[in-house]
């Protein structure tokens, strides 16, 4: 029994140390982790690629009543032109299983771009959830800025609302948009850590 104990003890350490470094991978301050995926067109995409420009990824799911309060407002889709327009790489990321609410293979996530009017550098697969897990993205949408030396300078929700009604969005803080207006500006981001809201990652 005592070996039991000390074995469930053993088990349970080293899972609490693989999510604390899981977490440690994606501090405000320090490098973004880098990965590598297949995009919605098949071609094997790196962060690695956009070394020297702004990053946003965008935690996504099609389904998630949360993603739908910016999408069916054009929100996700203003934002996503005016950065873009800037030349900061804007990749969404879809990290629902296969099975699960929101998974679409590459041709479903062309078809939801059309659809939706999205504009995103690059729609990126993981099924796996490899990098989301990386990244410990929790919601959607979970978004993350990532500047031009690799540092992550933001991660959290895209605003300050954590409803998934869109007349909210005309009075909320949108923190996505101050954090890369800030930064791009050459001004430190005033909130760089905030809570994500919205339906939990589908892995």
């Amino acid at each position: 029994m005592k070996s039991k104990i000390v074995l469930f003890i053993a088990m349970l350490s080293a899972a609490m140390v693989f999510v604390s470094v899981a977490h440690a991978q994606v501090t405000v301050g320090q490098a973004a982790p880098n990965f590598t995926l297949t995009d919605s067109n098949g071609e094997t995409v790196a962060l690695s690629k956009y070394a020297g420009k702004f990053v946003v990824l965008e935690w996504t799911n099609h389904d998630c009543p949360f993603v739908k309060k910016h999408y069916d407002s054009s929100n996700m889709q203003n934002l996503q032109s005016e950065y873009t327009s800037q030349d900061v790489v804007w990749l969404s990321i879809n990290s629902s299983a296969e099975g699960k609410q929101g998974h679409v293979d590459g041709e479903q996530a062309n078809a939801l771009i059309e659809e939706k009017g999205a504009s995103p550098t690059a729609y990126l697969l993981d099924p796996q959830g490899t990098v989301g897990k990386l990244y410990a993205a929790q919601t959607t949408p979970h978004m993350y800025i990532i500047d031009p030396k690799g540092i992550l300078i933001y991660q959290g929700a895209i605003d300050d609302k954590a409803s998934a009604d869109p007349e909210d969005i005309a009075t909320s803080k949108n923190y996505v948009h101050d954090a890369l207006a800030a930064a791009m500006a050459g001004q430190a981001v005033t909130t760089a850590t905030t809570k994500a809201y919205g339906c939990s990652v589908k892995y």
